[in-house]
């Protein structure tokens, strides 16, 4: 499978293309307005939330309920055009001088310059409305859709916060089935109810102060099939494919897998996860220390990957820059923004890491139709068990 996505922050509208998700596969809507529901909310979120209802529309692909084969379009209008229109049009005006919000201020920590020179931009709204977080929107809604084959293949998936700023949850033991509650309900996605406040409360003195913070999101993938991925090139590696996933979504830094660079700090005999055999179920690992890989692969256990969001780059005192035109010092342009944005962002790469797993699944299985995907995976974990 594979998707692109297109548009801008201040645009007409979101919009993706999935190509190759197998037919016959129930989805509606809903499943997918949930997902993006979920990622406008969070303490933290800023004033942009409040103007866009996220919903989808969807071209083609799906008829009566279930996939077609064919590639599937998903649009996601965005409400504030209407405000743009005159700076966001596709239509040549008399005067280019007379455009508005013209942006010859690089903002550090953003693609801004970077973009500039690469196309040869000088109004740098060319690339800001391009690299914005908004595009996540268009990239939830495939993970969406992949989210839904994995569901019906009887694979969860769940994104939630560990840490914000200094303020670290502890480890839960609960099943996905209460991650999955727990992350929805908190206004911060954490699954330690008593970290919670804590965290907001650290995100209002950011915001108060105008500045920001980042923090860590982890996502949990259970039901996997062992096997998944593979280690004869390193282009077939699953883990690589989500690590590079992970590291696609903005402001990410960092990607770990398990204990990920805490190993580094570890004996051998602390870190590897030992194998045992259940005649009902087949191999298993005693631990989890690599997060469900090993060699690239899935080991059967859960898929536990974490990522680092640095801190927005947008600030309300704003960082020193440089006047591309005038080659003077100034203080960097502020755009909309938000003073946190990890409980957004636990829920963006829960749906870029489902789609590369549900990407991996179609890939090792080859089907064109959900039902024959469905047994194709079901005699592979009967095999696996038989092993």
């Amino acid at each position: 499978m594979r998707y692109l996505t297109a548009g801008e922050s201040h645009g007409k509208k979101l919009t993706t293309i999935i190509e190759g998700m197998p037919a016959n596969l129930e989805i509606h809507p809903d499943d997918i307005n949930d997902s993006l529901i979920r990622r406008q909310g969070g303490h933290g979120r800023g004033r942009r939330m409040k103007i866009e209802k996220d919903l989808v529309e969807i071209s083609s692909g799906i008829r009566h309920g279930y996939t077609l084969g064919s590639p599937i379009t998903l649009e996601i209008k965005n409400d504030d055009f209407k405000h743009w229109e005159d700076i966001m049009g596709e239509l040549p005006i008399e005067n280019p001088e007379n455009v508005r919000r013209v942006v010859t201020k690089p903002r550090p920590g953003h693609a801004d310059l970077n973009g500039g020179l690469k196309y040869n931009h000088r109004d740098l709204r060319n690339v800001l409305e391009r690299s914005s977080a908004r595009e996540t929107a268009a990239r939830v809604a495939a993970g969406a859709v992949a989210k839904k084959l994995l569901h019906s293949l009887g694979i969860e998936v769940i994104g939630y916060v560990k840490q914000i700023y200094n303020v670290q949850a502890a480890d839960q033991k609960i099943t996905i089935d209460e991650m999955i509650e727990r992350s929805n309900l908190s206004p911060v996605r954490t699954l330690d109810q008593s970290k919670e406040q804590e965290m907001m409360d650290a995100i209002d003195q950011a915001k108060a102060d105008g500045d920001s913070i980042g923090g860590i999101a982890e996502v949990c993938v259970e039901g996997v099939p062992a096997a998944l991925g593979s280690y004869v090139q390193y282009d077939r590696k699953l883990d690589s494919k989500i690590a590079g996933s992970v590291l696609s979504i903005n402001a990410f830094k960092g990607v770990e897998f398990g204990v990920g660079f805490e190993a580094a700090n570890r004996l051998g005999s602390e870190t590897h996860d030992e194998i045992a055999f259940d005649p009902s179920n087949g191999y298993y690992r005693k631990t989890n220390n690599l997060g469900g890989f090993e060699g690239g692969m899935t080991t059967g256990m859960p898929i536990i990957v974490k990522g680092v969001m640095k801190p927005i780059p947008t600030l309300y005192k704003p960082l020193e820059s440089v006047d591309i035109n005038t080659k003077e010092p100034f203080k960097a342009s502020v755009e909309r923004s938000d003073s946190c944005a990890v409980p957004a962002a636990a829920v963006v790469m829960e749906h870029v890491v489902a789609w590369e797993v549900a990407n991996s699944i179609v890939e090792e299985f080859h089907a064109d139709d959900f039902n024959q995907l469905k047994s194709d995976i079901e005699y592979h974990r009967e095999r696996l068990r038989n092993f």
